[in-house]
């Protein structure tokens, strides 16, 4: 699916625009095209991080469940790439 449709286009929930314009709030300087693992698990970011995902309690299912990021977009899915992020 998600290699089929041109992200632009993509939706996988009904509020994802508000769950981006929130992030983008929330996040302002977090560079998304190359991740930091720190920004990412350290205490601070955590401090952060948590009442983001809270505020979709109710209204997104599985709203606080883990996923897998690549730590730089323009590279595979590989070990070296790949964080989990809870």
């Amino acid at each position: 699916l998600i290699s089929s449709v041109d992200p632009k286009f993509l939706n996988l929930t009904k509020v994802d625009d508000q769950i981006y314009s929130e992030f983008r709030k929330t996040f302002r300087d977090l560079k998304i095209d190359v991740l930091d693992p720190e920004e990412l698990k350290s205490e601070p970011a955590k401090e952060k991080w948590r009442p983001f995902c809270l505020r979709f309690e109710g209204v997104v299912e599985d709203f606080n469940y883990g996923t897998l990021l690549r730590l730089d977009c323009r590279k595979d899915y590989t070990e070296e790439n790949t964080i989990f992020g809870e």
